[in-house]
């Protein structure tokens, strides 16, 4: 049986492309720095191997026996000095895939052509050249922004949109692209496996539509029914404009400035010949768009940008981030027990036992619920030890249930918006992480206000309420 290899598995496009290859049968291999990332996320059939593109002998151990291999990694969201360790990568993985025989190499790079490309776009392309330069069969496809929920372009124009009434729009606003689906993307990706080629060979990709930026945010805007104006200006300079963008967008301060400073040049496809050799027909802007927006229904979306890991580490991220119109605080711990331990105290967690901190402030929430038509605490749950999909638990609903690993609360208490609370233990080393998250959908500027009015608490109750939990974890009887 062929075996094909996914680098990249714990991002955006590769955590979607490893479900999908998943359900079409088949032996795969991922490579990630921390395998424990993938614990529960991958079926049993799946082999996760712990590796680094930068080390090259645990490079040879994951591609021995591979056919095939997935290069769907970047140094983007670092600092300084990313072009030269995307290529330093490149070079390893290209020799390493060599040494082992591996057939071919399927490499996601960046759409866009003339000789002022910016530095992102630049490495993205040499990235190319250094896999092709190994002696390996490359596919590269080249592709303009991705439209799906969780994506960093689809997040950013959602931002932008909800938040603001009225626009101050650059010039690069207007700039052309040609914007492809994530499923199309996934299309194209499965298919890249066995198109038939006697070389490497590179393909433009992109959706059925070429739109502006302008083009993009007015849809986004029409599908959801709001009223936006642009105001067009030509003084903002992509670097300007970035910074303003951090702004208005915190999440997006780093690595949304590179994306955007790269906005110089249209990313349209100019080379056909993937229409002839592929059987994906594209979705239009409108439909990528809807679907995106179906997929932001659910609580959290399958896979998102800043999930990622880099090719150089952990990529950092405050613990309250927003993105699009959602916030997140999310944070974690480590704690030197087995997982079944950690995750005790989380199957554990409200009725009697309460919530590891602060329970009189979690008293009160449950009064003033009460004083507003809503459930309060009063409710409780109904086992102590063992929550059930669907059960009450004191204001919250159990969503979600994956014994020792995982437990989704959806809030049931009076809300200017929606909100989640979820537990994950992930094994790491000889312990395990507990990652905890709080996530709400604020409904218009009531729920923005309220968030913001309530941070102070809310940062003092989950940095408390996690800590607590680890303690408990900690305590917890072998």
């Amino acid at each position: 049986m062929k075996r094909v290899l996914i680098t990249g598995a714990t991002g955006y496009v590769g955590g979607r492309l490893l479900a999908r290859l998943e359900s079409g049968g088949g032996a795969l291999r991922c490579l990630a720095r921390r395998p424990e990332v993938l614990t529960g996320r991958v079926l049993p059939t799946t082999e996760v191997v712990a590796g680094d593109v930068h080390d090259r002998a645990s490079l040879d151990r994951a591609l021995a026996g591979v056919d095939s291999a997935y290069y769907l990694v970047h140094a983007l969201g670092e600092g300084a000095g990313f072009e030269e360790r995307d290529r330093a990568a490149a070079e390893h993985f290209g020799a390493a895939a060599r040494a082992a025989g591996v057939r071919r190499i399927v490499y996601l790079g960046g759409l866009g052509r003339g000789p002022s490309l910016s530095p992102h776009l630049r490495s993205r392309q040499q990235v190319g050249d250094v896999l092709r330069a190994s002696g390996v069969t490359v596919l590269e496809l080249r592709a303009s922004i991705v439209l799906g929920s969780g994506s960093l372009s689809f997040e950013m124009i959602r931002a932008l949109v909800e938040r603001l009434p009225l626009m101050i729009t650059p010039r690069w606003v207007e700039v052309a692209t040609q914007p492809i689906a994530i499923e199309d993307l996934l299309d194209y990706l499965v298919e890249a496996l066995d198109v038939g080629l006697d070389a490497s060979r590179v393909f433009e990709i992109g959706g059925a539509d070429q739109v502006t930026y302008g083009d993009l945010m007015r849809e986004y805007a029409r599908q959801r029914g709001l009223r936006r104006r642009m105001i067009r200006v030509p003084v903002l300079t992509p670097h300007l404009s970035s910074l303003w963008l951090g702004l208005v967008t915190p999440l997006y301060a780093r690595v949304g400035r590179k994306l955007i400073e790269s906005i110089r040049h249209p990313t349209v496809v100019t080379d056909l010949a993937a229409r002839e050799v592929f059987h994906v027909r594209p979705l239009g802007v409108r439909e990528a768009i809807a679907a995106a927006m179906r997929n932001e229904e659910r609580a959290i979306a399958a896979s998102r940008w800043y999930d990622a890991f880099s090719s150089a580490g952990l990529a950092e991220r405050p613990a309250s981030v927003s993105f699009g119109q959602r916030l997140h605080d999310s944070r974690e711990r480590y704690v030197d027990v087995p997982p079944a331990r950690a995750f005790a105290p989380i199957r554990r967690i409200g009725g009697t036992r309460g919530w590891y901190a602060y329970d009189w402030l979690w008293r009160l929430r449950g009064v003033l619920d009460l004083l507003v038509g809503g459930v309060g605490t009063r409710r409780g749950r109904p086992d102590p030890e063992t929550p059930r999909v669907g059960d009450a638990l004191d204001f919250w609903r159990v969503e979600s249930y994956e014994p020792g690993r995982r437990l989704r609360l959806r809030a049931e208490m009076k809300l200017p918006g929606r909100a989640w609370l979820e537990f994950e233990v992930v094994p790491e080393r000889d312990g395990s992480r507990i990652r905890q998250t709080a996530l709400f959908d604020p409904s218009g500027l009531a729920g923005l206000a309220y968030w913001y009015a309530v941070f102070p608490i809310h940062k003092l109750v989950f940095r408390d309420m996690l800590a607590g939990i680890a303690r408990a974890a900690a305590s917890t009887p072998p």
